[in-house]
């Protein structure tokens, strides 16, 4: 993957946001940087995915500075510096506004360990960052908060956030926060929900890390 590779993944998993109903119009926000890159690309602000150029991205260094483009970065820049500076292991981010996730996030509760994939994947619940403006210092610093060494937060009254090493990761995180919310609602719709307790995460994960693939 070189800089121009990066850039158009960047906008193709934009436009895939979008025929997934996972974001619509110009909501949303995605970076991407190369592996051991002291700086990241990241989506402008207000264009439509569509419309979207790779010049149009925007190069952010990791002290927050502007370092190529001409547009005006997502208002959300300093939540995906936030958790760049925190996660060196982290080199994709994607923001997402799906609709059973940021439902989720409007009750503010942590979606709880209910399917052992789930659980496997992020190791216990997916929390609640706490809620403050959009765009603000103080909506980065909760985010990356919860993202110290989780991959996936929801975002109280807003949405979702997933990072993963690569976009494949990242964009499997992002339908699993889905997933797990939906299967949440219903769950709570039908009875009353028994999530996995610690000690059958751990073994959940113990034999998944031991015995799963190839």
């Amino acid at each position: 993957m070189n800089e121009k590779k990066l850039k158009k993944m960047i906008i193709n998993i934009g436009n895939k946001l979008i025929e997934m109903g996972f974001i619509s119009g110009t909501e949303g926000n995605i970076s991407g940087r190369l592996e051991s890159q002291d700086w990241f690309f990241i989506t402008p602000s207000g264009i439509a995915y569509s419309q979207t150029k790779p010049e149009d991205l925007l190069g952010i260094d990791l002290k927050g500075n502007k370092i190529s483009g001409d547009k005006k970065a997502s208002i959300e820049y300093n939540m995906h510096l936030k958790i760049f500076q925190k996660r060196k292991d982290v080199n994709v981010i994607i923001h997402t506004h799906s609709f059973y996730a940021k439902t989720v996030a409007c009750v503010r509760k942590n979606i709880p360990p209910l399917l052992d994939n789930i659980a496997i994947m992020f190791g216990g619940p997916i929390e609640v960052a706490e809620y403050a403006r959009p765009g603000s210092l103080k909506l980065a610093e909760n985010v990356a908060d919860k993202l110290t060494n989780k991959n996936a937060t929801l975002i109280a009254n807003h949405g979702a956030i997933a990072v993963g090493k690569d976009f494949e990761e990242a964009m499997e995180y992002c339908n699993l926060i889905e997933d797990a919310a939906k299967v949440m609602i219903f769950a709570n719709i039908i009875g009353k929900p028994v999530p996995l307790t610690n000690k059958q995460i751990e073994e959940d994960l113990n034999f998944f890390n031991s015995q799963y693939g190839q």
